[in-house]
């Protein structure tokens, strides 16, 4: 399998690059470093970081050099500390001095600048508010400008691009501070989440459905919500939306599966056309598991289609899909990777991302079972996430597990 870890520039700029490929590479055993070079705000603890152990995130940032001439309205922000030194172009160097693979790994459509200062481009709700963290997939500008992104950063000596978001999202975890009291239940949260933006009613449309009825019982069956009782907290499934649009909005939801997908073939062969490979990164593993490690209910691709993600379609459409089996039981992970492997063409094995820590992961017992069902299912790569949020003992944790 190819190995690599996640990882940001701030790790390589306080620790030092040297620092970090020598941890990766012979502390952990891994053959690459997959560093973001696009990536969202936030807020997070850096455990070994020896320059700070809080760090907020520059937000909607490259850290990389943008090729200027390949973008045309929507164009990355460069972060600060890009401004100085090109972090990607540092990683592949020193990378390659190693024999160790770079890649990239790109945020593309949750922003958290583009959409305040290009609103046309942000996702809106049924009542026409827009999500200006959100760039809809639909728009052809937002179409554009990730194939741009992609491009210009598979220009570099990597090996790979990794795709992060570049799908629809649902309502929350799309910014700070969100506050959402009263229950409106998880159909009502799914449905204040769908894109009624122009581009996204006229693709429906154009698919036959009837975009502006949904459109209305989508706002009706909202505005009950929002004026009545409490509603259920059931996890929402295709059955609970049969009926709404006259039975349209199912082919409404479908057509969501068709952008991304056509998006995600695109921005495939831009990344192709500079020589390196394209990796989606299905995040339905997260949705499900990630604040606490333990996701529950149906196998995780059976949510892909909330997003608009088709593992299969999309697994032709790129060189591969990656599943994010963020749990903490190995049963589970097994059980959801079972699903993946049904949906897939002739079996095809997807790459895997591991968090070799909590709430995943608290032993490299529990570590060494996650990796021997990877080698077992023939898995085509396997990623660890991530360098600077874990204690420097899993990286002991994943070589372990390696040579186990």
């Amino acid at each position: 399998m190819d190995t690599s870890m996640l990882a940001f520039a701030t790790d390589l700029n306080d620790e030092g690059i040297d620092a970090v490929l020598d941890n990766v590479q012979e502390r952990a055993g891994l053959g690459g470093l997959t560093l973001a070079a696009s990536y969202h705000d936030a807020r997070d603890l850096f455990p070994h970081n020896p320059v700070r152990k809080v760090r907020y995130l520059e937000g909607g940032a490259a850290f990389f050099r943008p090729d200027e001439s390949r973008y045309e309205d929507l164009r990355p922000h460069v972060a600060e500390l890009a401004s100085t030194t090109d972090p990607l172009e540092d990683l592949c160097a020193a990378a390659g001095e190693r024999g160790m693979e770079a890649n990239a790994w790109v945020v593309f459509l949750h922003s958290d600048r583009l959409g305040f200062t290009n609103p046309g481009c942000a996702t809106r709700n049924a009542f026409g508010d827009p999500y200006l963290t959100d760039l809809c997939p639909s728009n052809p500008e937002v179409r554009g400008y990730a194939r741009a992104l992609a491009s210009d950063v598979a220009r570099y000596d990597v090996s790979t691009v990794f795709a992060e978001s570049l799908h629809f999202h649902g309502l929350e975890h799309g910014y700070h501070h969100e506050r959402y009291f009263e229950e409106i239940g998880p159909v009502g949260s799914y449905l204040l989440g769908l894109c009624f933006c122009d581009h996204c009613l006229e693709a429906a449309t154009k698919s036959g459905v009837d975009a502006e009825r949904v459109h209305r019982s989508v706002r009706d069956e909202l505005e009950r919500r929002f004026s009545g009782e409490d509603e259920g907290q059931e996890e929402v499934s295709r059955e609970d939306l049969a009926d709404f649009g006259d039975g349209e909005l199912l082919a409404y939801i479908d057509t969501r599966i068709g952008t991304v997908t056509s998006l995600a073939a695109e921005v495939s062969g831009a990344v192709a056309e500079e020589g390196a490979r394209f990796v989606f990164l299905d995040l339905s593993g997260a949705e499900k598991g990630f604040a606490t490690g333990h996701p529950t209910g149906e196998a995780t691709p059976t949510i892909g289609w909330r997003t608009g993600v088709d593992a299969a379609a999309l697994a032709e459409a790129c060189d591969n899909v990656e599943v994010t089996g963020y749990a903490a039981d190995a049963d589970r992970l097994r059980f959801d990777l079972d699903a993946y492997r049904s949906l897939l063409a002739d079996g095809a094995p997807p790459g895997l991302l591991l968090r070799p820590m909590p709430p995943d992961c608290r032993s490299a017992e529990n570590l060494a079972e996650k990796v021997a069902i990877a080698r077992e299912y023939g898995l085509e790569r396997l990623d660890f996430y991530h360098y600077g949020f874990c204690r420097l003992r899993s990286l002991d944790w994943i070589r372990e597990s390696l040579i186990t």
